[in-house]
């Protein structure tokens, strides 16, 4: 039902989800991660038994096109209440309970993450889709995010994204990863490539102070930095006023904290932190053999040292996409091109 972090790798994307395997993967290459496990898709499979003892789940699903909206959006609410509302098996709800106090006793954040088979693949990208829950204190919220984290593969954006990439059901699971919590410093991206010209020489960070959750949520224009990955010079700097920040809240949940106006435009990481970073990014991205987007966050360790950890690393999707599909097949000679784009042919 759970398997921790060392005890997983990439070849287990079948049963802990991209997120979940991509965790393992790192954490035996030696990267700093923080530590937790995955909630398997054996759990998963034995909660969706329970909701949907008839299985017809994912026959229902699978009937709808990408764009029928408003039928999915009925289907998609439906299954999502009965992930919330039925009693989990036993075993499912003992075993997950354990494993989160031996992680982090009876009240210390977790972040619960889903980490759905289909996810961070060269394919596609669910990121944003299915659901993160931040800073869960206690065995009762982590089982309450869990169900919140399985009913999100029904949410309406997931579903009508795995019709339009017609996936097949039957094999779209749900692992969760639930993972020692930061109180992160500063948190942001980083990009092994650049993501708006494609170049691979370089790597493109965006930084912002507090948890990683307001520069998703959009709350707040992050600092952005590009190194050359040869050199290690920074080639572009741009340092943004940042008026807010998440922090962990006292009594579970995200906290958003007014930044001191002394303070809002420092950057968010100095230089010896972003070359770090690079270093980091180029031995990731050696380990895996193509560019990444990762996540990445600077917080204090149990000493109270400050350390950069790496909270996930999915393969990069926009070019390596462009580059896995030509613009035009070759021609025979060079204007049937010219007489393709104008829908004429060779006679």
């Amino acid at each position: 039902m759970i398997r921790w972090f060392d005890e997983i790798a990439l070849i287990d994307r079948p049963t802990a989800g991209g997120k979940g395997a991509s965790l393992g993967e790192l954490t035996r290459a030696g990267i700093t991660v923080p530590p937790g496990f995955v909630v398997t898709m054996s759990a998963f499979e034995a909660a969706l038994a329970a909701v949907d003892p008839g299985g017809r789940v994912r026959d229902s699903i699978a009937d709808f096109s990408g764009d029928d909206l408003v039928g999915i959006a009925q289907a998609a609410e439906s299954i999502r209440a009965r992930f919330q509302a039925a009693d989990l098996p036993a075993e499912v709800e003992t075993t997950v309970r354990a494993a989160y106090m031996e992680l982090a006793g009876s009240a210390a954040p977790v972040a619960v993450r889903s980490s759905a088979t289909s996810e961070d693949s060269e394919q596609a990208s669910f990121a944003g889709l299915q659901d993160t829950h931040l800073c869960v204190r206690g065995p009762n919220s982590v089982m309450q995010s869990l169900r919140a984290c399985w009913a999100s593969l029904y949410s309406v954006e997931s579903v009508s994204y795995r019709r339009r990439l017609r996936m097949s059901e039957t094999q779209v699971a749900m692992g969760v990863v639930i993972q020692r919590m930061l109180a992160s410093r500063a948190s942001g991206v980083m990009f092994t490539r650049s993501p708006v010209t494609g170049d691979r020489s370089v790597i493109a960070i965006e930084a912002s102070f507090g948890l990683g959750s307001a520069l998703v949520s959009g709350e707040v224009t992050p600092d952005k930095f590009v190194i050359n990955k040869v050199t290690g010079d920074i080639v572009s700097r741009t340092v943004s006023v940042k008026t807010v920040r998440h922090v962990p809240a006292a009594n579970g949940g995200v906290h958003v904290e007014a930044i001191p106006a002394a303070e809002q435009q420092k950057p968010s990481l100095e230089d010896v932190q972003l070359r770090e970073l690079v270093t980091i990014g180029k031995r990731v991205e050696r380990h895996y053999g193509s560019p990444q987007d990762i996540e990445w966050a600077l917080a204090p360790d149990a000493h109270g040292v400050e350390r950069l950890y790496l909270l996930q690393s999915r393969p990069e999707t926009v070019w390596s996409q462009r580059d896995a599909k030509p613009v035009a097949q070759p021609a025979a000679r060079a204007y049937d091109h010219v007489l393709a784009a104008l829908g004429t042919t060779r006679r």
